[in-house]
């Protein structure tokens, strides 16, 4: 074993976990590729749980970043004003917000995707004078105590400590064979159902953690709908289903939706660098003056790197560069769970957040464990880990994209033809 490892082992606290899952050291990337300390060259389909949509050490981003530390531009500013964080704020508008026809305010509440889930639910309580927040089966939104009080994961919101209140949890898009839309707002009419109307529903439009649930346009407008018509703020967490990840910038986009406040984080920056903001319609930002503040929100490295990432969006050949790819992904797993119906398996996703989840006990692990060995990076998601899920950077080329598909199948075939030593 690398004596790097041996240090980590030693010295790292045993709640680490992907180095279980990848027990190599890493000392270089670019793009779509990793290498470790043994010179092994591996695929990324990993790209960093959604932080890294753009790749590793992307040019550049790299270039401006280094042109500005070498300027001795500003590191760390609290929320002082400072040209990049200007820059930033000006192009996401122009580039972003204004050719969606969106108007929001931006926060910059703190450097991860809990910080930005923090500050929604603590305005959308402030705005409306409610407590209550209705989040759904299978959600994940963070692990500080505000943010795991609408997650989901059993094992997860056991590790609070203390109990997690003031939420109701209900069923998710296709959670139930009836309609979900239909048992919520019953909870909703029913004086004694014992939910009370709520502050705000948090959702996301495609669940990572929960096992790459894919919301269909429709329930995503219906949950609008009832939101609007009964006062309730609606949240969409975008943080790793955002930035392009499941083929639009934001997305919810396709489903034709506003929301009160978006949450984004993790591929924000384009570098991997920490930056996150919550987007709040003007209407509802009624903060007072530092009644919701935090030291890292000024992380000017990360504003230089998401402005020059932003380039990306500037027309729209990225987004349909997207989504030609994402067609040859799934299409690759409905091939996969026809030509191998010993799996039992049943994509899920859309874009670029994508899985093959199945019903054979272990699988996933043994697929993702396998890939592993033959160079090509990717992890599990759910909350049994069933599903196999694919996040390639969205720029990954497309003979590169067919070899790690190849190298899908090949893990799939193996355990397949050989299922007793594996």
């Amino acid at each position: 074993m690398s004596k790097n490892i041996d240090i980590i082992n030693h010295h790292e606290s045993v709640v680490r976990s992907y180095v279980r899952n990848f027990p190599t050291v890493f000392t270089k990337a670019k793009k779509h590729k990793m290498w470790d300390e043994d010179g092994k060259e591996y695929l990324d389909f990993f790209s960093g749980a959604g932080a890294l949509n753009y790749g590793h050490n992307d040019d550049h981003m790299k270039e401006k970043l280094i042109e500005y530390i070498t300027s001795d531009g500003i590191t760390h500013s609290l929320d002082m004003a400072s040209t990049a964080k200007a820059d930033f704020l000006q192009k996401f508008d122009d580039v972003i917000l204004k050719p969606r026809d969106l108007d929001y305010k931006v926060m910059f509440p703190g450097p991860t995707g809990t910080n930005t889930v923090e500050s929604a639910l603590k305005l959308a309580r402030k705005v409306t004078g409610r407590t209550d927040i209705i989040s759904f089966t299978g959600g994940f939104h963070g692990m500080t105590i505000g943010s795991l009080s609408v997650t989901g994961n059993s094992m997860k919101r056991q590790g609070a400590g203390i109990p997690l209140q003031n939420t109701v949890t209900m069923a998710y898009d296709n959670y139930v064979d009836h309609d979900t839309v239909v048992y919520l707002e019953r909870f909703l009419e029913d004086n004694g159902s014992g939910v009370a109307i709520p502050a705000a529903m948090i959702v996301e439009t495609v669940q990572g953690e929960g096992g790459i649930n894919a919301a269909r346009f429709e329930w995503l407008k219906q949950i609008e709908e009832i939101c609007r018509r009964w006062g309730i703020l609606l949240i969409i967490d975008d943080v790793q289903a955002g930035i392009g990840r499941t083929g639009s910038f934001f997305s919810f986009e396709a489903a034709g939706i506003k929301p009160d406040i978006i949450c984004l984080s993790k591929s924000l920056s384009g570098y991997g660098l920490p930056l996150a903001v919550t987007l709040i319609k003007p209407e509802l930002d009624i903060w007072k003056p530092g009644e919701h503040n935090g030291t890292f929100r000024g992380n000017n490295h990360a504003f230089v790197t998401a402005t020059a990432a932003l380039d990306y969006w500037k027309d729209d050949s990225f987004e349909k560069e997207i989504h030609e790819k994402s067609e040859i992904i799934y299409n690759f797993l409905e091939k996969i769970v026809s030509d191998y119906p010993e799996i039992k398996g049943e994509v899920r996703g859309r874009g670029f957040m994508v899985g093959i989840a199945s019903e054979v006990e272990g699988l996933a692990e043994k697929v993702t464990a396998r890939c592993f060995e033959l160079g090509l990076i990717m992890e599990t998601a759910g909350p049994n880990d069933e599903v196999f899920k694919l996040f390639p950077p969205l720029n990954i080329p497309k003979d590169e994209l067919q070899k790690g598909l190849d190298i899908i199948e090949q893990s799939v075939k193996g355990l397949v033809k050989d299922p007793v030593t594996n």
